[in-house]
């Protein structure tokens, strides 16, 4: 046993999935999955799990334990505060495979950032479930699916006026895997894509599939073009608060906003102004600055506001997609190719 790799599950894992892993490399890799020390799940693909649960003194050895033995880590285990400091608790570790994309400021607060071990991500896996729930945000809203909904409650006949999205302008801030899944929808739709990096990057407009490719520095000559604005970017230092009152003001009266990156991304309390006001005419939000929202927030009242708790990514395929990445990654870690690793974490651009 001592030759092998050891290989730890640390979030809940549906045991089809475990099965698969266990199947890379039986000879080579020991897999510890053991449920009884993971919370209880309240969905498919819950890996934050029951938020009651709490772990027996026997247990938490056993958990303890398994993380001090662990080279490998199957998601990034949560930690509560009065936690040793985390590279304590997994001090053999050398690689962890996260089951969420936006993951840079967990690693850099849990001091990953300053050591060896390799972090690769879920990038990629809920690019195509947050660019869904986008445009079905987007299209209840133009369609007036509330409105359509009270009428049929009320066994009503009237003929009414929508609207539509083709013609639209729709800008997106953070053109990666959600950033183009959104604009090739967008562009299906016939919207003109316009796009912006919160960190300029080197690219053509055509290779990532928008109209109008913007810097950073115009910020907000690409919002005053925008109908919709959609927040797909990383949290960092230069996104923190990106979108804030001079930013919303800069928005075509009437826009749409949709954010599915972080909630620390927009100044919450213009945000509310600017939907009471009517300068912004529409918002669905996946995300939020506290979470959960507060029962107090005026989001959650808002007429023009539409809420979702943080779960516009998780679908039912989810774990399934995230055990293809990490199957490919092991095989790549066994082999000694890590350069062939999937979704690698370039910790150097944490900042």
């Amino acid at each position: 046993m001592t030759d092998r790799v050891s290989l730890f599950i640390s979030t809940p894992l549906e045991g089809e999935h475990v099965a698969r892993i266990r199947a890379v490399a039986p000879e080579q890799v020991e897999v510890v999955h053991e449920p009884d020390l993971l919370p209880p799940t309240r969905f498919v693909a819950d890996h934050g799990g029951s938020p009651d649960f709490r772990r027996t003194a026997e247990q938490d050895r056993r958990w303890r334990r398994h993380l001090g033995a662990a080279q490998v880590l199957f998601d990034l285990p949560p930690v509560v505060a009065d936690d040793p400091p985390f590279r304590s608790l997994i001090p053999n570790v050398r690689w962890i495979q996260t089951t969420s994309s936006g993951v840079g400021q967990k690693v850099h607060h849990l001091g990953l950032h300053e050591t060896e071990v390799v972090v690769t991500t879920a990038r990629g896996v809920h690019a195509e479930p947050l660019a869904e729930f986008v445009f079905m945000a987007l299209l209840s809203h133009v369609k007036r699916l509330e409105y359509l909904k009270s009428e049929q409650r009320a066994h009503r006949w009237e003929r009414y006026c929508g609207d539509g999205l083709a013609g639209r302008t729709l800008a997106i801030i953070g053109v990666g895997e959600i950033g183009r899944r959104v604009a090739a929808i967008g562009r299906a739709f016939r919207m003109r894509v316009l796009a912006m990096n919160a960190v300029y990057t080197v690219s053509r407009a055509t290779d990532l599939g928008v109209d109008v490719l913007y810097p950073p520095s115009e910020l907000h000559a690409m919002l005053a073009a925008a109908d919709v604005l959609v927040l797909s970017m990383p949290h960092t230092p230069e996104t923190e608060r990106m979108i804030d009152a001079a930013a919303l003001a800069a928005l075509k009266p009437g826009a749409m906003l949709v954010n599915v990156a972080r909630g620390t991304v927009v100044d919450e309390p213009a945000l509310i102004e600017a939907l009471r006001n009517g300068h912004l005419d529409f918002a669905a939000l996946d995300v939020t600055l506290v979470e959960p929202l507060p029962d107090k927030s005026p989001l959650w009242d808002l007429p023009n506001v539409l809420i979702s708790p943080h779960s516009a990514s998780t679908v039912a395929q989810e774990n399934q997609r995230i055990t293809d990445i990490f199957c490919h990654n092991l095989r790549c870690w066994l082999d000694g190719r890590r350069a062939d690793m999937r979704n690698v974490l370039d910790k150097a651009r944490l900042y």
